[in-house]
């Protein structure tokens, strides 16, 4: 299971997103994001954007990828459907996404930011796991 949605909140959506490695966590992480911001099914994997994101920790890291996702949205006027970790380590990654411009019949719920309402970063046997609530 790449993630899962969590019906705790009412007004914001959280979502759990796991991975065997950092890669993984990180691109289903932004995959479950996306989900909700978009028809991932309908987002056509067109252009791709390389970028690069920093953190303190991979807690901070993971937060601040999804934060950049959100504003290329917001300023580049894009969806992204499918998300390719190219380097990682606990503090940077660097990610190609692939997507196209935002059209109305791709949209989905728009989200505002990640809170750190039952933020939970954490490395287990299985690999990795995180908890994010978007605030819609």
């Amino acid at each position: 299971m790449k993630y899962k949605f969590i019906d705790e909140i009412k007004s914001d959506v959280m979502f759990e997103a796991y991975g065997k490695n950092l890669k993984e966590v990180f691109a289903n992480a932004a995959e479950a994001m996306f989900s909700v911001i978009c028809q991932l099914d309908k987002v056509k994997a067109k252009e791709a954007e390389e970028f690069e994101v920093k953190g303190e920790d991979a807690e901070s890291l993971m937060i601040n990828w999804l934060q950049s996702l959100i504003a290329i949205v917001d300023v580049e006027e894009k969806f992204f459907s499918k998300f390719e970790i190219v380097k990682i380590d606990e503090t940077c990654l660097r990610a190609k996404c692939y997507g196209e411009s935002i059209r109305p019949e791709l949209g989905g719920t728009v989200v505002k930011a990640v809170t750190m309402y039952k933020y939970k970063f954490e490395k287990n046997e299985k690999g990795y796991k995180v908890r994010v609530s978007l605030d819609i």
